[in-house]
């Protein structure tokens, strides 16, 4: 039976920009950056201790349309450090926000898509 989701795939149009993105202001690891065949890469990143991976697939080795908004939910203890550590790079963020649900921060990647981040 299957035990755990092992990864999500995110289609983007450049694999090095989304790589510094969630490795240098998000705090993820490069599990796996490999050729998968001549000219295409399979970069896979994670946060520390994760059990599911994320996948920054370029998307025109897979004829992915880059500029559609893919769902992400991450989650961070330290919503308020989140996202002053990511303003601190650049990235545009909102400060956290709490609903009747849980709260927030919606981070934008360096392609332009939104990340939603619960605390």
């Amino acid at each position: 039976m299957i035990d755990r989701i092992a990864w999500a795939t995110l289609a983007v149009a450049d694999q090095d920009d989304m790589r510094r993105f969630f490795v240098d202001v998000l705090g993820f690891s490069v599990v796996t950056d490999a050729e998968m065949w001549d000219g295409a890469r399979w970069l896979e990143v994670a946060p520390a201790g994760a059990q599911t991976t994320l996948v920054l697939s370029k998307a025109s080795d897979f004829d992915r349309d880059p500029d559609s908004q893919y769902p992400i939910g991450l989650h961070a203890s330290d919503l308020q450090a989140l996202a002053d550590a990511a303003k601190a790079h650049g990235c545009e963020t909102t400060e956290p926000v709490t609903e009747s649900w849980g709260s927030y921060v919606r981070l934008t990647d360096p392609e332009g898509r939104q990340l939603l981040v619960r605390g």
